[in-house]
């Protein structure tokens, strides 16, 4: 479990996060939403320690993650596995060479162990045989694969995935968003996912925070969504003329 305490975050006189209190669970996948600048990646990347909090606390478990000293928080950090946007695959490497790297950093793996370990993460994201290819030779789905390859490498107990979607076509979104969510059950991590992609809220939001002008909106799940009567969730749930008239056809069919 991950739990966000009472986070406050100031940039000069903005106050960008509003005393947000959240928490994220193992085994689930705990998606944070949000309409483009509501602070949802500030929240992110303070539970990661990309940015300090003005103020409150981020537990990891029970561990008080702002409390580490240098050395407790890099061992923390290497239960962590990210998955970045842009996927942040290295041009010049190769990609098994791109997926070795975090091992090649922080294990005492022989090189042998290395192997076999990379081979393991490209069979689980179906990519066994692409060790030698470039990333410029891929495509973006194959690419976002890579990266969840190589953000599980060193098989964290936490799992972060900043728009795991973006750039991408709905048909291999779908495959992007059921193989973090089959990671996450197969591995129990504690999987937590910024985005922006409405497929990823009904299909695999185990767990939802909607976050709205800094300040906490709504906290369910994908069965909870269509139920729930807070407005702001619906306002952007429903933001697009087409699921404007699914939300009509539902209140209609009732």
């Amino acid at each position: 479990m991950i739990r966000a305490q009472n986070i406050i975050k100031n940039f000069g006189e903005q106050q960008v996060l509003k005393d947000v209190t959240c928490e994220f669970e193992r085994g689930k996948t705990n998606l944070i939403i949000g309409r483009s600048g509501a602070g949802k990646t500030v929240l992110l990347k303070i539970l990661i320690g990309l940015i300090t909090p003005t103020s409150g606390k981020v537990f990891y478990d029970d561990i008080d993650f702002y409390d580490l000293e240098k050395s407790q928080m890099r061992e923390l950090r290497m239960k962590i596995g990210m998955l970045f946007q842009g996927s942040a695959l290295f041009d010049f490497m190769n990609v098994e060479e791109n997926i070795r790297f975090p091992l090649d950093m922080f294990s005492k793996m022989t090189p042998k162990e290395k192997l076999t370990r990379v081979d393991y993460c490209l069979e689980r994201v179906s990519l066994t045989g692409n060790n030698k290819k470039f990333p410029s030779e891929l495509s973006g789905g194959m690419q976002k694969r890579v990266g969840i390859a190589r953000a599980l490498v060193l098989n964290p107990s936490y799992l972060f995935c900043d728009e795991p979607n973006s750039g991408l076509d709905p048909k291999t979104s779908i495959v992007i968003d059921a193989l973090i969510h089959d990671i996450t059950k197969e591995n129990d991590i504690v999987t937590v996912i910024n985005t922006h992609d409405m497929n990823s809220v009904m299909e695999i939001g185990d767990s939802i925070t909607l976050i709205h002008e800094g300040k906490l909106a709504w906290i369910g799940n994908k069965d909870q969504v269509l139920a729930s009567n807070n407005e702001i969730l619906h306002s952007f749930i429903f933001a697009s003329p087409f699921l404007q008239r699914l939300k009509s056809g539902l209140v209609q069919n009732k």
